[in-house]
C-alpha cells in the first residue's frame, strides 16, 4: 500500500455548534454563516476551517490535530451580554462519556489520541434568552450576534495566540481593542 499524502491543514479552526430550530440555539451555526462570508469576500478563508455541528463530539478531537488556533462557538443560557471570550485548556480527569462534551474535553480527548501538543483554544459563548423549539432568535440574541461578529472578524483579522489573548473577556481596555504591535 503507497504511503498516504500528507494533509495540508489550516493554522486556525471554528468550531461552532447549536440547534438553528432551538431559538437562540442558533446562534453558533449563524455566526460561522457570517463568518463564512466574510473571511471569503475578505479573501482569508484559506486560513480558516469552519465547522458546525449541532453539539461538540468526541470525533471533533480530531479537527484540532495540526491546527495553531481553535475557537469554540456557542449559545450561553446564564451567560453575561453580549458575550464571554476566554481561554480554555484540557481538563484533567475530564472522561468523556456522552456524545455531548464540553471544549475542555474536547481537548481532553485530543491528549488522550494525539502526540501533538493541543492548538490555543478559546470559547466563545454569546449570551442567549430564548431556546425553545420552533422559536426565532430573540432581539437580545441577534444585538449579541452583532458584537460577537465583530469580535470574530477581529480575531481572524489577525489570528495569532497573543492577538487573541488581547481580546479576553474582562482584559481588553476600554476604547483599544487593537492588539499590542
Amino acid at each position: 500500500m503507497p504511503d498516504a499524502l500528507p494533509v495540508c491543514v489550516v493554522p486556525v479552526v471554528v468550531i461552532a455548534c447549536g440547534n438553528p430550530s432551538r431559538g437562540d440555539d442558533a446562534l453558533g451555526p449563524l455566526l460561522l454563516g457570517c463568518l463564512q462570508t466574510w473571511l471569503d469576500e475578505e479573501g482569508l478563508a484559506d486560513g480558516f476551517e469552519l465547522i458546525s455541528d449541532f453539539q461538540w463530539q468526541v470525533e471533533h478531537a480530531l479537527d484540532l490535530v495540526g491546527r495553531r488556533l481553535a475557537l469554540f462557538v456557542d449559545a450561553g443560557q446564564q451567560t453575561p451580554a453580549p458575550f464571554v471570550f476566554r481561554q480554555i485548556g484540557a481538563r484533567a480527569g475530564v472522561i468523556p462519556g456522552t456524545h455531548a462534551l464540553s471544549p475542555e474535553a474536547v481537548l481532553s480527548v485530543l491528549a488522550r489520541i494525539s502526540q501533538q501538543p493541543a492548538p490555543a483554544a478559546f470559547v466563545l459563548c454569546v449570551a442567549g434568552a430564548s431556546f425553545e423549539l420552533g422559536e426565532g432568535l430573540s432581539p437580545a440574541a441577534a444585538r449579541n450576534a452583532d458584537c460577537a461578529f465583530e469580535l470574530l472578524k477581529n480575531l481572524c483579522r489577525v489570528s495569532r495566540f497573543d492577538a487573541w489573548q488581547v481580546k479576553l473577556s474582562g482584559q481588553e481596555a476600554e476604547g483599544d481593542p487593537s492588539p499590542p504591535a
